[in-house]
C-alpha cells in the first residue's frame, strides 16, 4: 500500500466530494436494503389479510425508499465521478511536475516507449483507485454493519451469518484472488510497456527498417509483443470472472443458509414467520454491495503496480532543493575539476578525470575524434546529467546548486540534434521568446543564409522538409534571437559547407564578443581566434592551449591538423 501513498495524498485533497459520495453511496445502499426488506415484509403481511390502511403505509414507505434510492444513487455517481476526474487531473499535473525536472536526462534511463506507457497507461490505471479500490470497502462495511444491527432485533443467528458473509465476500475471497493475481498483473504491466516500446521503435525506425530490409523482423517482434500482452489480459480477465463468480456463489449460499436457519427458527418458535421473507430479501440485497469486492483485487494490483512504476521514475527527483546560484545576464565562467561520468549500464567511462578552466568572456573550442567525450562534457555543463565524480562550478558556484532553468534561460544552445515543431518557420523561431518582430526574425534568417525561407513557410514534424544544413542554420538563428551571454554550440555547422560555415562563424564571433563561448567541433579550421583549444581523446583531456601554443608543441592537435590538411588538399 505504501506505493499508493502519493495517490492517497492527492485523493485527500478532494475531501468534500469524497465525503458526499460516501454519504450518498451509503444512503443508496441502505435504502436498497430497506426497499427489499419492506417488500418482503409487505408480501408476508398482505397474506394475513390485514387492514387496508396498514398496507397503504407500507406501500408509501416502499415508494419513499424507491425515490430515495434513485436520487441518492444519482448523487453518489455524480460526486464520486467528479472526485475521480479531479483526482486524475491532479495526478497528471503532479506526475508531470515530478518528471519535468528530470528532462532531458530521463531518456538516458528509460526508453521513450516505456516512459510513454508509464505516464499515459499507468496514470490512466490509477483513475480506478478511488472508484474501485478505496470507495467500495467503505460503503460495503457501512451498509453491512447497519444491516447486521437491524437484523439483530429479529434474529441473532441471521445477524451472525451476515457477519460471516461480510468476512467471506468482502475480505477472505478477494484476498485469496489477490494473491493469485499478483504475478499475472505484474506481467500485464510489463507486457504493456514492452508493446509500447516496440510500437514506438517501429514507427520511429520504419524508414531505416525498410531501407535495410528488416521490416519483417521488427513486425514479428511487434506481433509477438502484442500477442503476449493480449494473452496476459485474457488470463487477468479469466481470474476476474472466476473471482466474481466465486463471490456470487458464496453470497447465494449464504442466502440459502439464512433461509434454512430462518425456517428452522420459525419451526422452533424463535422467529415470527412474518419476518422470514424480510430476512431473506435483506440477505439477497445486502450482498449487492459486496459485488465490487470481487474485482477489487484486480484494480488494487493494477493501481499498486502502476503507482510503483511511476514512483520508480519520480524517486529520482530531489525534493525540497533550494538553489543558491542563479545565472545572471553577464558572461559566466566555468570550472571543471576532475569530472568523471559513465552512462547508466555502462562500465566504460565517457569522461575520465576531466579538468579545465573557462574564464568569463572567453572563447573555448573543445575538439577531438568522434567518441572522445566532447558532447558528453557539454551536456554535463548544461546540467542534463549528474556527474559521477568531481565538480563543475559556474561563477564559483557548484552546478548542482545552480538553478537549471536559470542556466538554460541564460544560454544560447545549439545541439547536434535540434527539435523542430510542426508549424511555420515563424512558429519555430518564436520559441526563443515572446515579442519578437518579423523584421528581427527575418534579419536572423538572413545572417545564417536562410533568407530564401519566409516566416510563413511550413515546417513539418521534426523538420522533415528541411535539409540537415537548413536545420542547423535555423537552430543558430534561434540562438542569435535569444541573445544571451553564454554560447554552447555542439557541432553547429557540421552539415554546412566550408564557405558558408566561415561566414556564419565570422558573424557569430562578432555578436558574441564579450560573451562566454564554448564550441564543440571535429573540424580544426577557423580556430585561430579562440582563446583556448581543449583537445580530448577517450574521455580525457590530452592537451590544452591557444592555437599557436598547440601548433608549437607539435603534439596531438598538431598531428590532427596535419592529417586534416592532407585530406583537404
Amino acid at each position: 500500500m505504501k506505493e499508493l501513498g502519493f495517490v492517497v495524498k492527492l485523493l485527500m485533497k478532494e475531501k468534500k466530494d469524497i465525503v458526499y459520495s460516501i454519504l450518498f453511496g451509503f444512503l443508496a445502499g441502505i435504502t436498497s436494503v430497506g426497499l427489499f426488506a419492506s417488500s418482503g415484509y409487505l408480501i408476508s403481511k398482505a397474506a394475513l389479510e390485514v387492514p387496508l390502511y396498514a398496507l397503504t403505509v407500507m406501500i408509501a414507505l416502499l415508494k419513499l425508499f424507491g425515490f430515495t434510492k434513485a436520487l441518492s444513487r444519482y448523487a453518489e455517481r455524480y460526486f464520486s465521478h467528479r472526485a475521480t476526474f479531479t483526482i486524475l487531473a491532479n495526478l497528471r499535473v503532479a506526475i508531470y511536475e515530478k518528471i519535468e525536472p528530470l528532462a532531458p536526462g530521463i531518456f538516458q534511463r528509460y526508453r521513450s516507449g516505456d516512459l510513454l506507457s508509464r505516464i499515459v497507461g499507468d496514470v490512466e490505471s490509477l483513475q480506478n483507485f478511488f472508484l474501485r479500490v478505496f470507495y467500495p470497502p467503505v460503503i460495503m462495511v457501512m451498509v453491512f454493519l447497519s444491516t447486521i444491527l437491524f437484523t439483530m432485533f429479529y434474529s441473532l443467528s441471521t445477524a451472525f451469518i451476515l457477519l460471516g458473509g461480510l468476512l467471506l465476500t468482502g475480505f477472505i475471497v478477494p484476498a485469496f484472488f489477490a494473491l493469485k493475481l499478483k504475478g499475472i498483473d505484474g506481467s500485464v504491466r510489463k507486457r504493456r510497456g514492452d508493446l509500447s516500446t516496440e510500437v514506438t521503435e517501429f514507427l520511429y525506425g520504419f524508414r531505416d527498417l525498410k531501407l535495410y530490409q528488416r521490416l519483417e523482423d521488427k513486425e514479428r517482434n511487434l506481433v509477438q509483443a502484442a500477442t503476449e500482452y493480449v494473452n496476459e489480459q485474457e488470463r487477468e480477465s479469466t481470474y476476474s470472472l472466476f473471482s466474481h463468480s466465486a463471490n456470487t456463489l458464496v453470497s447465494l449460499l449464504i442466502s440459502w443458509l439464512i433461509l434454512a436457519v430462518g425456517a428452522y427458527s420459525v419451526g422452533e418458535g424463535d422467529l415470527d414467520g412474518i419476518f422470514l421473507a424480510m430476512l431473506v430479501m435483506i440477505s439477497l440485497t445486502v450482498f449487492e454491495n459486496a459485488t465490487p469486492m470481487a474485482i477489487l483485487p484486480i484494480h488494487y494490483e493494477d493501481s499498486r503496480k502502476a503507482a510503483n512504476r511511476l514512483s520508480t521514475v519520480m524517486s529520482e527527483v530531489r525534493e525540497g532543493r533550494s538553489y543558491g546560484g542563479i545565472l545572471d545576464s553577464k558572461a559566466p565562467s566555468f570550472s571543471v575539476r576532475d569530472v568523471s561520468f559513465s552512462f547508466d549500464g555502462e562500465e566504460r567511462k565517457a569522461l575520465d578525470k576531466v579538468s579545465l578552466e573557462l574564464p568569463a568572456g572567453s572563447k573555448t573550442a573543445i575538439v577531438g575524434p568522434s567518441g572522445s567525450g566532447k558532447s558528453t562534457l557539454l551536456q554535463l555543463m548544461l546540467h542534463f546529467y549528474p556527474k559521477d565524480e568531481g565538480s563543475i562550478l559556474v561563477n564559483d558556484t557548484s552546478l548542482m546548486d545552480t538553478d537549471k532553468e536559470s542556466l538554460w534561460a541564460g544560454a544560447n544552445v545549439v545541439l547536434q540534434e535540434n527539435h523542430f515543431f510542426y508549424g511555420t518557420v515563424k512558429d519555430n523561431l518564436m520559441l526563443v521568446k515572446d515579442g519578437l518582430t518579423d523584421s528581427q526574425m527575418e534579419s536572423a534568417l538572413e545572417r545564417v543564409k536562410l533568407d530564401h525561407l519566409s516566416l510563413e513557410d511550413p515546417v513539418l514534424e521534426r523538420g522533415e522538409n528541411l535539409s540537415g544544413g537548413e536545420k542547423q542554420r535555423l537552430a543558430i538563428a534561434r540562438a542569435l534571437l535569444k541573445g544571451a551571454a553564454l554560447w554552447m554550440l555542439d557541432e553547429p555547422t557540421s552539415s554546412v559547407d566550408a564557405l558558408m560555415e566561415k561566414e556564419i562563424f565570422s558573424h557569430l564571433y562578432r555578436i558574441a564578443e564579450g560573451d562566454t563561448l564554448i564550441l564543440i567541433s571535429h573540424r580544426l579550421t577557423g580556430l585561430e581566434d579562440m582563446d583556448q583549444i581543449v583537445v580530448m581523446d577517450h574521455g580525457k583531456v590530452v592537451e590544452a592551449g591557444s592555437f599557436d601554443e598547440l601548433m608549437r608543441k607539435k603534439g596531438y592537435f598538431y598531428e590532427m591538423k596535419q592529417i586534416e590538411k592532407s585530406v583537404l588538399l
